[in-house]
């Protein structure tokens, strides 16, 4: 019977019938390759989701706020990036950065939501 091997590092499994790596650091190995952002792409665009909701976070310490796109701004905050739209029965637009939330509102200002 063959032994099972490794597949990080090509060694002798051994212990339980079911074990796939020889070690809990090939599997974190393993478990680090298989999770990393695949490209610059992607891992801009999750750094850039991540400082979009820890602005909404900070000027959202109660779970509803109103603030001004400029204020918005001036922490860094880009429009470009947010994870989903949710419109309401009435049409009203939510964009969404995880569960943060704002609304376009009259004379520049916006509506910062949580959602549960």
């Amino acid at each position: 019977m063959a032994r099972k091997k490794c597949p990080e590092c090509k060694e002798e499994v051994r212990g339980r019938a079911d074990k796939i790596y020889c070690s809990d650091y090939c599997r974190n190995v393993a478990n680090n390759k298989l999770n990393r952002d695949s490209n610059a792409l992607m891992r801009n665009i999750n750094n850039r989701l991540r400082k979009n909701h820890r602005i909404l976070q900070e000027l959202n310490p109660t779970d509803k706020t109103k603030v001004t796109r400029n204020r918005m701004l001036a922490g860094g905050f880009d429009f470009n990036f947010f994870t989903s739209i949710y419109t309401t029965k009435k049409g009203t637009v939510y964009y969404f950065v995880y569960d943060q939330g704002y609304l376009p509102m009259d004379d520049d200002h916006y509506l910062i939501v949580k959602r549960d």
